[in-house]
């Protein structure tokens, strides 16, 4: 009976310390999990620009970081996709940021299948429950100082940007935004209907203007006419004669830079140029076409950069000696932007030719890039020679150029 007794008791006895032991250790679970480190949640906000100019200068924009959780980050990394379409050379955008200082940097971009990708290099340390903002710019440059490219364009970019943390780079947030993507637009006003061959020279206005939020540099306007005519433009009271611009493959087409070379236009400005040209005494009578383009980054060889043309306007040259009276000013069309490719430069003094495009006794209007792009730039064909046999085959002592392979990428 003792020897029994004193068995159970034993039992009873380590049967209350293992339930005493579980007892402690459904304590300690929660103490052990809770002190397990959280992982930062990192939120991100973009405010991007709402557009930027086709070849023009980047703007500005901010990324806003936040640390939402209760864990510091020690190194917030942020990454960026700019998709612009298959219509985009690989050195038309541009990122560049400012994260202490006053010194812009570049974000390294690959280029595959119309995006172009890349990480900030600069990490920064972001505590619980606080935030930071960075500050980047965008731009779609289209090449590089007195190098521009041709041969594409776009109408928007998709920004995406995508925040992490750590080594491993998986986003823990991300940000999508369209930028829309406009260009230069140029136009002519008050071009007469007729000019007389070895008469007084006619008058009319040029107008560049830059609707877009870019700044610009390395604008040149250029009138593109025929080897028969003089160009004068007004400049500080004064009539000054313009000194033709040629190309050695193109010796026929004549351009005058009508304000200047090189020029720049900030955001949402214009600037409007005096113009008149004459007829020499031996220009074939018949109609002839002026036609105003822009050239951003044009180098060394004439009629070559990122390229925006007007519409042509087209007037009469009557023969020499003719009573032809007072020039008429042609009917003034409204400036607008062209929603399709424009036929780029033309200017044609055939008798019995005309361009196709060419609006008899109309002006043009203004043509804005962004999809419409022009022609070729440093890594392509010259627009002037890549229709210079159309032109030939257009009549007798037809002269000029179209634009050619100018690229649509609206959808």
């Amino acid at each position: 009976m003792n020897t029994r007794a004193h068995t159970v008791r034993s039992s009873v006895a380590v049967s209350g310390t293992a339930l005493l032991l579980a007892a402690a250790g459904l304590g300690l679970a929660p103490a052990a999990s809770a002190a397990e480190p959280q992982p930062p949640v990192l939120a991100v906000d973009t405010a991007a620009p709402a557009e930027v100019g086709l070849a023009g200068l980047p703007v500005d924009f901010t990324t806003k970081v936040s640390n939402t959780g209760t864990t510091d980050a020690s190194s917030a990394r942020l990454t960026y996709r700019i998709d612009g379409g298959a219509g985009l050379p690989p050195n038309a955008v541009g990122l560049e940021y400012r994260l202490d200082g006053t010194e812009w940097k570049k974000v390294p971009l690959t280029y595959a299948g119309g995006t172009f990708s890349g990480e900030m290099p600069e990490t920064f340390p972001l505590a619980a429950g606080r935030d930071r903002t960075v500050r980047l710019r965008v731009g779609v440059p289209m090449g590089t100082p007195h190098n521009g490219d041709g041969n594409g364009g776009t109408e928007r970019l998709k920004l995406t940007t995508l925040v992490s943390y750590g080594a491993s780079g998986a986003a823990t947030d991300t940000d999508d935004d369209t930028i829309e993507v406009d260009g230069l637009g140029t136009a002519l006003s008050g071009v007469p209907a007729t000019a007389t061959a070895g008469g007084p020279a006619v008058g009319f206005q040029a107008t560049v203007a830059n609707p877009t939020a870019s700044g610009y540099e390395n604008v040149t306007d250029t009138l593109i006419t025929s080897k028969y005519a003089s160009v004068q433009v007004l400049r500080s009271g004064t009539w000054e004669t313009l000194t033709p611009v040629t190309s050695d493959a193109e010796a026929d087409v004549y351009g005058f830079d009508v304000i200047g070379k090189d020029a720049s236009l900030a955001a949402h400005s214009s600037t409007v140029v005096k113009v008149r040209v004459g007829y020499r005494e031996d220009t074939p009578a018949g109609k002839t076409t002026l036609r105003s383009c822009v050239f951003v980054n044009q180098g060394s060889v004439p009629f070559r950069g990122t390229t925006f043309c007007g519409n042509e306007a087209a007037l009469t040259v009557l023969a020499a000696g003719s009573a032809g009276g007072t020039p008429t000013p042609a009917p003034t069309a409204p400036a607008t932007r062209t929603p399709s490719a424009t036929p780029a430069p033309s200017a044609s003094p055939s008798a019995s030719t005309e361009a196709p495009s060419a609006t008899s006794g109309t002006t043009s209007g203004t043509s804005g890039a962004s999809s419409r792009l022009a022609e070729t730039g440093s890594n392509g064909t010259s627009t002037i020679a890549a229709v210079a046999g159309a032109l030939v085959l257009a009549g007798a002592g037809a002269l000029g150029f179209a634009a050619l392979r100018r690229r649509r990428t609206r959808a």
